[in-house]
């Protein structure tokens, strides 16, 4: 019965999801005609991901190191165990901000229009579209715009999923244009709906996300970005293993 209950689950929240996308599909249709508006795109899948999320029982709770100062510009790297980490990275951000991610997203109903315009596909089978993608992403920090990138670059196939290593990508890339990396652990995302949900379902529930202060970069070497990336994981890691929340987090829809 509890499988049961969790396939009608995801079956509503994916229709939720998309009448919530079609409601506001005129508008993001508008925005995303040239000259491409990031803050009205950004705006809008921050809208859709709230009313998908709070119709279905899905709540966030985020708790913070240190208050963020949004005027600066982050990469933003968290631990990836659901679809679920997407919506709770969109509603944290405070400015405008593009994701990277696999390729396989241009196909998809909802985040193809994002991946053809704002955000940043990647084919990491490929040096040319790596290449790419993180020229992109250049031009993107230095517009001043938040980039997200889970530097697993994967979903762990393993259930419960464990942290899989990280790839440098990331860490190069904030210290090459001085940056800080802003870390975010995700505890319990997967629980609630672990990849897209098509295996397990899914089911209503708070997901619990710890921001860390963020990490600075300036002053340091691409011969750093191996220790950078280990110090991410590890504070993640033992995050994780912990299994700290800080209770007192600010709730989010």
């Amino acid at each position: 019965m509890k499988k049961i209950l969790k396939k009608l689950h995801l079956y509503y929240f994916l229709i939720l999801l998309s009448l919530s996308f079609i409601a506001l599909y005129p508008f993001i249709y508008l925005s995303a005609r040239k000259p491409i508006k990031f803050k009205s795109l950004n705006s809008l899948r921050w809208a859709f991901s709230l009313v998908s999320t709070t119709l279905s029982g899905i709540f966030y709770r985020f708790s913070f190191e240190k208050e963020i100062d949004w005027d600066r510009t982050y990469i933003i790297c968290g631990n990836h165990t659901s679809n679920l980490d997407i919506t709770a990275v969109i509603l944290l951000v405070k400015k405008n901000m593009v994701f990277m991610g696999k390729d396989e997203l241009l196909n998809n109903f909802i985040t193809s229009i994002y991946f053809k315009t704002i955000d940043i596909p990647l084919n990491r089978d490929s040096k040319m579209s790596a290449f790419r993608a993180f020229k992109k992403a250049e031009e993107s920090i230095k517009e001043g715009k938040n980039v997200v990138i889970f530097p697993e670059g994967m979903i762990s196939g393993n259930y419960p999923p464990e942290l899989q290593p990280f790839k440098n990508g990331p860490f190069k890339l904030a210290i090459e244009h001085g940056v800080p990396i802003l870390p975010i652990t995700i505890f319990n995302n997967w629980e609630l709906m672990w990849d897209d949900g098509a295996k397990y379902g899914s089911k209503p529930g708070i997901c619990d996300i710890y921001i860390h202060a963020p990490i600075e970069t300036s002053g340091l070497l691409q011969t750093d970005a191996e220790s950078l990336r280990n110090e991410v994981y590890e504070l993640m890691k033992e995050r994780l293993s912990s299994g700290e929340q800080i209770p007192n987090g600010k709730k989010k829809g």
